[in-house]
C-alpha cells in the first residue's frame, strides 16, 4: 500500500489505463500531423518543403518537456490538454521521417506511371506513395508511443496533470518522499513504465524485422 493505505497494484492497473490512453492518442495525433506535413514537404519540394521544414524546426528546437508544460499551463490540466501538449511536442520527428520517405519514393517508376496516366497529386500522395511509406512510419509510431509514455509520466511526476487522475508518473511524484523508507511505492510504478516501454520497443523491432526481409533470421 501507499502512504494513504491505497493498494499499489490497483493503482498501477488503473494508472496504466490512463497513461496508455494518453500515450496512444498522443502518438496517433503525432503521426497524423507529422505524415501530413512531411508528405507535403517531401512530395512537392521547393519552397513548400523549405517553408514546412523551417516551421518544423521551430517546434523541434524547443525543449520538449518544457513546451508541453507551457501548453498545459496555458490550457489547464486535463486528459485532453495533456494529450494535445504531447502531440504538439513530438510531431516533428514523424514529419522528418515522412518527408524522407516521400523524397525517396516520389522518384520511383510506379509514381511516374501514376503521373503519366493523369492521377492527381492528392491521389498519388495518399493512394500511391503513402502505403509504401507506411512500414518505417509504423515502426516509428511504436517508438513515439514509448516517448509519449515517458513524457506523460514526466508531466505527471511534476504535478502538471489533473490531480484526480491516477497515472504511473503521478504515483512516482506523490510517493517520492517515501522512497527510502517504503521503496515499493516508487519501485513498482517505475518498473511498470520501464517494462511497458521495453515491451512496446520490442513490438517495434518485430515490425521492423517483418517489413525488412534482410533483417529476418538475424
Amino acid at each position: 500500500t501507499d502512504y494513504l493505505g491505497r493498494d499499489i497494484l490497483a493503482g498501477i492497473i488503473g494508472g496504466g489505463r490512463a497513461t496508455l490512453i494518453v500515450a496512444a492518442v498522443a502518438a496517433a495525433m503525432t503521426m497524423t500531423i507529422g505524415i501530413v506535413v512531411g508528405s507535403l514537404a517531401g512530395y512537392f519540394g521547393g519552397w513548400i518543403d523549405a517553408l514546412l521544414m523551417r516551421f518544423t524546426e521551430i517546434f523541434q528546437v524547443m525543449p520538449g518537456l518544457l513546451f508541453s508544460m507551457v501548453v498545459i499551463f496555458l490550457l489547464g490540466p486535463g486528459t485532453r490538454n495533456e494529450t494535445l501538449a504531447i502531440g504538439l511536442t513530438l510531431w516533428p520527428l514523424a514529419a522528418r521521417l515522412a518527408r524522407a520517405e516521400f523524397l525517396r519514393l516520389r522518384e520511383m517508376e510506379y509514381v511516374k506511371a501514376a503521373r503519366a496516366i493523369g492521377c492527381g497529386d492528392v491521389r498519388i500522395m495518399f493512394r500511391t506513395i503513402l502505403p509504401n511509406a507506411m512500414p518505417p512510419l509504423l515502426v516509428s509510431a511504436t517508438l513515439t508511443v514509448v516517448i509519449a509514455i515517458l513524457f506523460h509520466s514526466g508531466l505527471a511526476f511534476l504535478g502538471m496533470v489533473d490531480v484526480n487522475t491516477i497515472s504511473w508518473g503521478s504515483m512516482l511524484g506523490k510517493n517520492r518522499g517515501y522512497a527510502l523508507t517504503a521503496w515499493w511505492m516508487v519501485f513498482f510504478p517505475g518498473i511498470a513504465i520501464v517494462v511497458t516501454g521495453l515491451s512496446i520497443s520490442l513490438v517495434g523491432d518485430g515490425l521492423q524485422d517483418a517489413f525488412n526481409p534482410k533483417l529476418r533470421g538475424r
